[in-house]
């Protein structure tokens, strides 16, 4: 018998191994490959099984990744950098369904994370449009009241203007005044062109603090009494591309006033986006004359202000804090005043946007909090597609061990096979990169239209590119990192004889990593869940009055007055209105809050915060279909209820009066020129006219004073359509140079939830494309396990297994993870909510059924996505699978 003797490699091998290497490499790694050869291959081994080794060392070997010996240090760097791009796209080319996962899901992890990178930075950079906005800041009062510091009230008195600029005039570059935040309406006309437009009174400064872009004039546009600054948009709809300079227009169809300026369109990030005319602030004071004849009691004007380069805005707080205290110390008729210890403060520009809430005097975060709440989104949806990218990686690891043990045989180090992992991790992140563009630029109007902004993406900007560069190094990096360290420290001996075998904890990680993703996605679920159960609950809050059919109108015009009977009298005539009233502003909206109230009982220590004050028409309560819970409506054309009140039940229960109707308040207030005896004919139900996540303000209701609004109910018989076609001729032949506009109430009602609904949009949006993250991550997963366990599935059918067991068997890991994430994330998602919910007067509780619901949602998800691959792999023949053994 003749002995056994070791077979060398065939000549194929070392033949194309020669032409395919450098010759002095062979040389040194020559002997390694032999003896490679003869621990594979025994004296049996077949032809296949030769060129199948010959074929696996030869794709997976290239030169630069070989470690050189001292003989050999001229390896082309360009080269090595050249081979791992090469093995990198062979191997998302040759695992399509794994590569297509990957650059999936990271393209759109990266697509939400700079999406809300750009909402981010919009919100943060809100009024930076401004150059002097470090600078700039408004005018706000403080003080103390029950016990309490407060600060924040927006509206101050008229002689704080000249006290500003007289007394503290050194501080300030520019003391400006305005009417208000938002504007008013107003109908401006060119010739026969009328056009509903949003302006502001504001001071002659105001241009220059601001720093207005100007397209045509300059700053000092609103010195002459009779001017107006426009915006560009406006003076386009007006005067197309001509110069609009010197040209007339009419205001209200009653003043006119000269175009003195146009200003570029303020952005959607700044707090006077759609203003689109500004008018002189002296101007007002001469059309008002009311004004200046105001005293420090009388709160209704909005201040800003400039600080001078060589102060800074803390010093300048500091030095206005006793303004108003020191001015009315020695004024008889405001002692009563004195006792609230008022302040003045500065609130700098670039905190108006998110941090205008104060508590106990003190600045909070305020809607800050809702930036960095969807910046950890962002950051949260891009980890998760890092995490599908680490999970698939490592749970191909077994069929990537051969080409580590291979290069680890033939000379790589560990540190040439982390730069190989790296460099495809890089090539994923890259092209899902570009992909992410691409969805940013298509999805980004649609964004744009859902959270109310106007970014785009900022393509000509040299940072962006920057801040991408880094994007794409972080991303690359992480996910890379985890697979990159793993898989490059397999054990290349025990890789080549066969006995590798991942250990039992090497799934581990992939465990934590699923479980992490299905937490995030079920913190979201939660969170989107509560939101709308919350918009939902205050929807279906009592409001105290009826909305449908019920539409408001300003007066722009004095011909509203003085056509009021016939207006009234034709519109009931035509048959779609059944009722028309007036009232000192709209009812979704409480205007005026005044004190000075006096009734039998009163603690005289208590401190007075005030109620809400409204005039309305005798006809108004029959209008909205207010609720009386006693006493009476007002009447018309009873002069005794010239002195009369209707009261709302927070004002009842405020007064402490069980049965007030009939009681006497006597309100003595300079603002409004009264001093007298009211009484209580009514109490109605409470009416929500501002937040309705609010509680509702104790409200009174008398009839005398100016009525800038104009209110209707539309027929119920008759569709809104046809009413309107009604209505609208009527006001064209009574008011012709006023066009017909008004406002559904509901509609206005409605608005009061956009910012809850916009979050709710945001967070439902998010959470969705988190679980089709989560599920494409889980799919490969699944497909994987399926795929490694094929035999094992096989062997199980051939004993008898049914496809339930089977699906049953690969299903019921993946629930289990979900299950615990479930479990993780209840109390984290409580937790963020309970501190949501606290910041509104009127809320709702975290029901049970929402976090049930929730965890039951992301089970069948888990089962529809796991199930596929499971019932695929169930179904499968087991003979193609066993034949080889």
């Amino acid at each position: 018998m003749r002995p056994t003797t070791r077979r060398s490699p065939p000549r194929l091998f070392l033949r194309f191994f020669r032409w395919y290497c450098h010759p002095h490499l062979l040389y040194h790694i020559e002997g390694d490959l032999m003896e490679l050869y003869h621990e594979r291959h025994d004296t049996s081994g077949k032809r296949k099984a030769d060129i199948k080794f010959i074929v696996d060392v030869l794709l997976l070997f290239r030169p630069g990744i070989i470690k050189p010996s001292s003989s050999y240090h001229n390896l082309n760097h360009y080269a090595m950098i050249k081979s791992y791009l090469k093995i990198g796209i062979r191997n998302l080319l040759k695992y399509k369904g794994y590569s297509f996962i990957n650059i999936g899901g990271l393209a759109t992890g990266m697509a939400v994370a700079i999406i809300i990178g750009l909402w981010v930075y919009d919100e943060l950079s809100f009024n930076h449009y401004h150059t002097n906005y470090p600078r700039i800041a408004q005018v706000i009062k403080g003080g103390t009241f029950q016990g309490k510091h407060f600060i924040g009230q927006d509206y101050l008195p008229y002689p704080l203007i000249e006290e500003l600029q007289t007394t503290y005039g050194t501080n300030f570059k520019h003391v400006v005044p305005t009417s208000g935040p938002g504007g008013f309406g107003a109908v401006l006309s060119a010739g026969d062109k009328k056009l509903s437009r949003t302006g502001m009174y504001i001071g002659e400064s105001a241009p220059e603090m601001f720093t207005w872009k100007m397209k045509y004039g300059t700053w000092s546009g609103l010195d002459d009494l009779h001017s107006m600054m426009i915006s560009e948009s406006t003076a386009k709809a007006f005067f197309g591309n001509d110069d609009p300079l010197g040209k007339p227009l009419k205001v209200n169809g009653t003043t006119d006033v000269v175009v003195t300026g146009v200003y570029e369109d303020f952005p959607k990030n700044s707090a006077f986006h759609g203003i689109n005319f500004f008018e002189p602030w002296k101007f007002r004071l001469k059309r008002e004359d009311w004004i200046a004849k105001q005293g420090w009691e009388n709160h209704f004007l909005m201040v800003y202000v400039e600080i001078q380069p060589n102060i800074s805005m803390e010093r300048a707080g500091a030095n206005i804090f006793n303004a108003e205290m020191n001015a009315i110390k020695d004024i008889d008729y405001l002692k009563e005043e004195m006792k609230y210890k008022p302040e003045v403060h500065l609130l700098p520009m670039d905190k108006w946007h998110l941090y205008s809430n104060f508590e106990e005097g003190v600045l909070q975060n305020g809607p800050v909090q809702i930036v960095w709440f969807m910046g950890a989104i962002g950051i949260f949806v891009l980890l998760l597609a890092c995490i599908n990218f680490m999970n698939l990686s490592t749970a191909r690891s077994e069929k990537r061990a051969k080409e580590v043990g291979i290069r680890k045989t033939i000379g790589s180090v560990r540190r040439q096979l982390i730069g190989q992992f790296f460099s495809e991790s890089f090539l994923v992140v890259i092209l899902a990169f570009i992909t992410a563009l691409c969805l940013v630029s298509l999805s980004l109007p649609w964004f744009n239209q859902l959270a109310g902004k106007g970014m785009t993406m900022p393509w000509h900007l040299v940072y962006f590119w920057l801040i991408s560069l880094g994007f794409i190094l972080l991303t690359g990096l992480l996910a890379g990192s985890y697979p990159a360290l793993y898989l490059s420290s397999f054990n290349p001996v025990h890789i080549l004889k066969g006995t590798f075998r991942l250990r039992n904890t090497a799934s581990i990680p992939r465990k934590v990593l699923v479980t992490l993703q299905f937490t995030v996605s079920v913190v979201l679920m939660i969170c989107t869940g509560v939101i709308y159960h919350q918009i939902m609950f205050v929807k279906d809050r009592p409001v105290g009055y009826s909305r449908e059919g019920l539409i408001s109108m300003w007066k722009k015009s004095d011909e509203y007055n003085k056509q009021a009977d016939v207006l009234r009298t034709e519109l009931k005539a035509t048959g779609a209105v059944i009722e028309v009233a007036e009232s000192g502003g709209e009812v979704t909206g409480i205007w005026s809050n005044n004190g000075g109230f006096n009734w039998k009982g009163k603690d005289p220590n208590k401190d007075e915060e005030g109620f809400a004050t409204l005039n309305v028409a005798p006809e108004f309560g029959k209008t909205v279909g207010w609720q009386f819970v006693a006493g009476r409506d007002f009447i018309p054309d009873m002069a005794s209820d010239s002195s009369a009140m209707v009261i709302n039940e927070s004002a009842a229960k405020e007064m402490g009066l069980e049965n007030p109707v009939g009681e006497v308040i006597h309100w003595a207030n300079r603002p409004w020129g009264v001093d007298k005896d009211f009484t209580i004919i009514g109490v109605i139900k409470d009416m929500v006219m501002e937040s309705p996540f609010e509680s509702t303000r104790s409200s009174v209701y008398f009839t005398f004073g100016y009525k800038g609004v104009l209110l209707l109910r539309l027929n119920p018989a008759m569709s809104t359509s046809e009413a309107l076609a009604k209505v609208e001729p009527v006001f064209t032949k009574i008011i012709p140079d006023i066009p017909f506009e008004y406002n559904f109430v509901d509609q206005s009602y409605a608005s009061k939830f956009r910012a809850e609904e916009r979050i709710g949009k945001l967070a439902a949006v998010f959470a969705c494309l988190a679980i089709f993250i989560s599920c494409l991550g889980l799919f490969g997963l699944a497909s994987f396990v399926a795929e490694q366990r094929t035999k094992e599935i096989g062997i199980r059918k051939v004993l008898g297994a049914s496809v339930t067991n089977l699906w049953g068997m690969l299903s019921k890991e993946f629930v289990g993870l979900v299950i615990l994430a479930c479990l993780i994330a209840t109390p984290i998602a409580y937790y963020i909510l309970d501190e949501w919910l606290k910041s509104y007067a009127y809320r709702t509780s975290i029901s049970v059924w929402i976090l049930t619901m929730a965890g039951l949602g992301a089970l069948a998800i888990t089962l529809l996505t796991v199930s596929y691959q499971s019932i695929r792999a169930a179904l499968a023949n087991p003979v193609k699978s066993l034949r080889s053994e």
